[in-house]
């Protein structure tokens, strides 16, 4: 089911299957990429309860072997929708047979999309409900449409930035990395720069960036206490993701405990961990 919000500046469509934001519109403009399955068939799934492949696709928790899929399982389930007014929704994703089965930990999953103004504000909840301490990784994952040349495009951060983007082989982390050509926060985008996969910071000083086209502000993206910020896309495809993350990819040398995990939450039983983004339309 859809559901969409609206008030007088922007609209947004979430799909209850994985709370997935569908479309973000300003003036009849989409600003989320339209699905081509020829590159990819998601907008805007929510990775959780892990960021990214975990090594040989499994994890262990007390000598016990589990597997999960890239990304975790959130971005496949039924959400139920809370709280829902005109510019506003909750969606809520609570543990049940299947999820226990690979993850066995009892949560709660809220994600809440308020529409204020020309902003998105996305808030991500999480809830341990298990008596023990909950591990876990959470993170968004928007697609933005790319009209025209993906040359035409740059994203400037807030702050000066030494760009270190560290490798990806083969999804996991090789203990690598790559300096990425900027001047004073900006990066101007070109298909080469994701020939490796994302590109992948973990040490950045700034919480909000900027898409423009042809050095005009387009939208923003602000994105308080997430340490580690990817920025994906594939070649020749009409959408760049910004996705800010609690949580990364397995290096190829990991042993396979979560808990010792690279990255990991670490949840006590009935705390609550919050974040927020905010996608702004400029």
């Amino acid at each position: 089911m859809i559901i969409t919000l609206s008030n007088t500046k922007i609209s947004a469509s979430i799909n209850t299957v994985g709370a997935e934001l569908m479309k973000l519109e300003k003036d009849n403009q989409n600003y989320i990429w339209t699905i081509d399955e020829a590159f990819w068939n998601k907008t805007s799934p929510i990775l959780f309860p892990i960021v990214g492949r975990l090594k040989n696709d499994s994890y262990s928790i007390n000598g016990k072997t589990y597997e999960l899929p890239r990304h975790g399982f959130a971005r496949n389930f039924e959400f139920e929708v809370a709280n829902q007014t005109e510019s506003s929704a909750v969606f809520i994703l609570r543990d049940n047979t299947e999820t226990l089965k690979n993850y066995p930990f009892q949560f709660e999953l809220r994600l809440k999309y308020e529409l204020i103004e020309n902003s998105l504000k996305i808030s991500y909840s999480v809830l341990n409900k298990s008596q023990e301490i909950m591990p876990f990784s959470i993170g968004a994952h928007p697609a933005f449409a790319i009209e025209d040349s993906f040359s035409d495009y740059s994203l400037q951060f807030n702050e000066a930035e030494k760009f270190v983007s560290y490798e990806l082989e083969n999804e996991q982390f090789n203990n690598s990395f790559r300096k990425i050509p900027s001047e004073n926060g900006k990066i101007n985008l070109d298909y080469a720069l994701f020939e490796k996969d994302a590109l992948v910071f973990k040490q950045l000083k700034s919480n909000k960036l900027t898409l423009s086209k042809k050095n005009q502000p387009y939208l923003s993206v602000e994105f308080k206490d997430f340490p580690y910020l990817g920025i994906w896309t594939k070649p020749n495809a009409p959408f760049l993701c910004i996705e800010p993350w609690c949580g990364l990819a397995d290096n190829v040398n990991h042993n396979g405990n979560i808990y010792e995990k690279e990255g990991i939450q670490l949840l006590d039983n009935n705390a609550e961990f919050q974040k927020e983004i905010n996608i702004s339309i400029l």
